[in-house]
């Protein structure tokens, strides 16, 4: 065989074979449990972070004026805010200028990130009007139980390490049940996935 053809044809393997680990890598995946106020990102079907959250102290849905945090299936329309300091306030997603600190008395603004959601079910698909967001908030002390007027509320340094860990278009889910089933129910769903695209 010739020289040039035989280059050829390794080259030929190797894109095939790139493109294979290309098509079984995945973007990370967030999972959000309401009653467990945890979220997690999973990457390649391996929990990759963990943390604490707060949704709405209004419940669950995606009426007008609700206040509710929706359930189902959304994913990240927007991000705002890269490279703001920890703690920068945020309004109509613009900085303010102002700084405050975490459980700062009397102050409940947005603030160092904005991961805005967009539904991608009947469900839910108000979100993205509505401004559902990820984001920071300086009531750090409320982390870990409902207290949010409809969005995921995190710590400034939870938010961050999500905001530069997801991109924009990552799934998110959000569900009604305890962690430990969601990461079932995924476990399952990820298997399914993976022998597909081996098959293909």
């Amino acid at each position: 065989m010739k020289p040039r053809r035989c280059f050829s044809i390794l080259t030929t393997l190797a894109i095939l074979c790139l493109s294979r680990v290309v098509a079984m890598a995945t973007t990370p995946e967030i999972i959000i449990s309401v009653p467990d106020q945890q979220m997690v990102i999973m990457e390649n079907g391996v929990l990759a972070a963990h943390y604490p959250i707060s949704t709405s102290k209004f419940g669950l849905g995606d009426q007008p004026s609700s206040y509710a945090t929706p359930l189902g299936l959304l994913e990240v329309a927007a991000k705002v805010g890269d490279g703001a300091p920890m703690g920068a306030v945020f309004k109509g997603q613009h900085m303010t200028g102002e700084i405050i600190p975490p459980n700062a008395p009397g102050r409940d603004p947005i603030v160092t990130r904005i991961l805005h959601l967009r539904g991608m079910e009947a469900g839910n698909a108000r979100a993205y009007d509505r401004g559902i967001y990820i984001h920071g908030t300086p009531e750090e002390a409320r982390i870990g139980r409902p207290a949010s007027y409809g969005c995921i509320r995190m710590r400034s340094k939870d938010v961050v390490r999500v905001f530069d860990a997801v991109p924009v278009g990552t799934k998110i889910t959000i569900v009604n049940s305890p962690l430990r089933h969601a990461l079932a129910e995924y476990a399952v769903q990820h298997v399914s996935q993976s022998r597909h695209v081996a098959a293909n």
